[in-house]
């Protein structure tokens, strides 16, 4: 019975394939041939089409065989169907290429610095046609955007406190300083120590995990004097800005120098203040081959520094291969 107006017909692409390559080649044999299968399969594959359909579409009296007219109008409009179901294997496959071949990285303004570039520099002698996707995180996700896979690694500041299924690779380690109003008491020395920061009102981040806050201003102190706390901020910039306007201090690392400046602020070394570790977070259980090219990058820029400490360039494991665009 033919199939009717309003007569839903689920569609076999495959099998329409096989129509195209009938009519194309005028000879069920060649088309065959061409299909790398045997001719009476395939007559049998597009009579399945036909019976779907509920129609003849070939006309195998003629020599070369041709459509039939209802043929004809089918495959003007089923040729279209199959130039789209190409267009969409072609996106996916676009897709799982630039899965392959892209490695998102998160950081927060305060991990990065002129280092940044020799990291993936290291990773593109590995894998040269690796694309790095930068994402700037907000300080309170710079972890827990890697375990909810928002990124595949992030160049992080301690402390983690829910480090659970987070690995930690040291990328370097930089000195403190701090943030001072350039008509400030200290602005003028060559460096502070901790002590002398006793009293100093201090920037906080309210959203921000409170162990981070307290780390970032060496809270507790050596002396036993409590670290008061003031203005709260988000960025480096409103960092340097209440800092300019004398609300308060911010003991931060010695990146704010290379990348973020601010006329009305000076930046003090800290003396005796543990250096702060810039670290590469990704996920334990991740093995992809991106991410595991990237933690190499990382250990032999480590290897190479010789002002890092030597448990920061422990060997890592072997190399596993990276696919590049041609294995793909």
């Amino acid at each position: 019975m033919p199939a009717g107006v309003g007569v839903t017909v689920d569609l076999n692409l495959h099998l329409v394939r096989y129509l195209a390559a009938v009519i194309d080649e005028g000879h069920f044999g060649r088309a065959a041939e061409r299909l790398y299968i045997s001719a009476p399969s395939l007559s049998q594959q597009v009579r399945k089409l036909e019976r779907a359909l509920g129609v003849e579409l070939v006309d195998r009296s003629a020599h070369p065989v041709r459509p039939t007219p209802a043929g004809e109008r089918f495959l003007a409009e089923a040729r279209d169907a199959l130039a789209a179901a190409d267009r969409a294997v072609a996106a996916l496959e676009a897709h799982r290429h630039e899965l392959a071949t892209t490695l998102r990285v998160g950081f927060i303004t305060g991990a990065v610095g002129r280092f940044t570039p020799h990291v993936f520099d290291e990773l593109r002698r590995e894998v040269p046609d690796v694309s790095v996707r930068l994402m700037e995180l907000p300080w309170p996700q710079q972890a827990s955007a890697v375990r909810d896979g928002v990124v595949d690694a992030a160049l992080v500041r301690p402390p983690i406190t829910e480090a659970a299924g987070l690995r930690l690779d040291v990328v370097r380690h930089e000195a403190r300083v701090v943030a001072l109003p350039v008509t400030h008491r200290l602005a003028a020395r060559a460096e502070v120590s901790l002590t002398d920061l006793d009293g100093e009102v201090h920037v906080t981040y309210d959203e921000a995990d409170p162990a981070w806050v307290r780390w970032g201003a060496c809270d507790p102190r050596p002396s036993g004097a409590p670290v008061r706390y003031g203005p709260s901020v988000r960025t480096i910039d409103e960092l340097l800005e209440v800092v300019a306007t004398g609300q308060a201090v911010a003991i931060t690392g010695a990146f704010v120098d290379g990348c973020h400046r601010h006329p009305e602020v000076t930046l003090v070394p800290v003396a005796g203040a543990e250096p702060c570790p810039i670290s590469l977070c990704t996920r334990t259980d991740d093995s992809s081959p991106l991410v595991a090219a990237l933690r190499r990058a990382v250990h032999r820029l480590c290897a190479n520094d010789p002002t890092e400490p030597s448990s920061s360039r422990e060997p890592q494991p072997e190399a596993v291969p990276v696919p590049t665009r041609s294995d793909l």
